[in-house]
């Protein structure tokens, strides 16, 4: 039995095994480049309606955190334990409001991941592959000429409501998101986030809300975060 606990015990030993300086900052460079590819490639082919520019922002940053952490655990099974351990009191939220957010983040994780475990090769091949998914679906797709604006209404409370010009944005726009809303008994203020496909939808839209009253009064406002 004592056997047993004494080679149970070595097992869990922490193995001070000399990490390769060189072939770290190697995967370093390679994740750097990977992630700056990988966040220009989310800025230019994705197609949620976020702060895109803000989001990529991320991705150098996870993909390396991730890659230093299986680097030094990836030795030990006791710094594994710990870092299980650890990671059970972080809690980590975001605001992920699409599936296409989800999967880029794991990819970046992946590419940590592989780094780390120094798999180099395996990682750029499989980055390949990726981009050629990515920027392949993208290009079959056509170019999307698609451009994020804030829409602001005000109108006349009482007059318009909210579902009419929800169903405006719907018909005109497709995709949306509510950002604001105010209501008194003077008036309604709404910002909605769209996306444009074509500069002339903005005149049909400014046509259709005609229809609402000659008090309602839309504008449109450029999203430089894009």
């Amino acid at each position: 039995m004592n056997d047993k606990w004494n080679l149970f015990q070595k097992f869990l030993i922490t193995q001070e095994q000399q990490i390769s300086i060189s072939d770290f900052l190697l995967n370093a460079v390679v994740i750097v480049v990977l992630a700056i590819i990988l966040e220009y490639t989310y800025i230019k082919c994705a197609r949620t309606i976020s702060n895109r520019k803000q989001f990529a922002g991320v991705f150098l940053l996870i993909a390396f955190t991730t890659m230093l952490i299986i680097t030094i655990v990836k030795s030990s099974l006791a710094l594994s334990l710990g870092l299980v351990g650890a990671l059970s009191i972080v809690r980590f939220r975001a605001a992920i409001k699409e599936p296409e957010e989800l999967g880029y983040l794991f990819f970046a994780i992946a590419m940590g991941l592989g780094l780390g475990a120094n798999q180099t090769i395996i990682v750029m091949a499989a980055f390949g592959v990726g981009m050629i998914i990515l920027w392949g679906r993208y290009l079959i797709k056509g170019r999307s000429k698609s451009q994020n604006l804030y829409l602001n209404i005000n109108a006349e409370s009482g007059k318009v409501n909210l579902n009419d010009i929800t169903g405006i944005i719907n018909s005109t726009f497709g995709k949306f998101y509510l950002k604001r809303y105010d209501e008194n008994d003077k008036s309604i203020e709404a910002s909605f986030l769209i996306d444009s496909p074509k500069t002339e939808a903005l005149a049909d839209f400014k046509k259709k809300t005609e229809s609402l009253g000659s008090n309602v009064n839309v504008s449109f406002v450029e999203s430089k975060s894009f």
